[in-house]
């Protein structure tokens, strides 16, 4: 009897089994399709026209350009252009502010830095049963430096802003918390 190589083989099975536990593990968070508790047959999604509550204009354009781009890009559903897509992304542009953050030296009264903040109600339908999936308020945000003409710099702030909404509306579309 060769007790030595007996003990050598146990440390080497248990070492093995050890390392198919552990890896095994490692996947155990792991989940196909979508991790946000959708529907399990949801795979398009429709982005429908935001209704514009606020004074702004050319906002629409800009948060349903930017939720395109973003769902685009995140994959997780195809988006439907043409046709009707499982999910119906819709929702209302309900506030539209500027905040002054800082000032010029010398000059309280004149702002030098804007914060942008947009508030939309974001709301998810699931087409087949008419269910709402999400309502949500999610804000977007951008900082803005004024020059001479605050008009022109709220322009180039817009798609940043949308950016910045529909990036946080993916998010819990696709991975929410909801």
């Amino acid at each position: 009897m060769n007790f030595p190589a007996t003990s050598t083989l146990v440390r080497v099975t248990r070492a093995a089994v050890f390392a198919v536990v552990l890896a095994s593990l490692g996947c155990a968070g792991y989940r196909l399709g979508p991790t946000g508790g959708l529907a399990p047959n949801a795979r398009s999604v429709q982005i429908a026209f935001f209704e514009n509550l606020t004074k702004e204009p050319r906002l629409v354009e800009a948060v349903s350009h930017a939720f395109r781009k973003r769902l685009q890009q995140d994959g997780t559903y195809r988006l439907e252009t043409a046709g009707a897509g499982d999910l119906v992304v819709s929702g209302k542009l309900k506030r539209f502010t500027r905040n002054g953050i800082s000032y010029t030296l010398g000059d309280v009264l004149q702002v030098q830095d804007y914060s942008l903040v947009l508030t939309a109600e974001v709301v998810v339908t699931e087409r087949a049963t008419g269910k709402v999936l999400l309502t949500r308020e999610i804000t977007g945000t951008s900082t803005i430096r004024v020059g001479n003409d605050l008009a022109s710099g709220e322009r180039q702030a817009l798609p940043l802003i949308a950016e910045d909404l529909a990036r946080r509306a993916t998010t819990l579309i696709v991975d929410g918390t909801w």
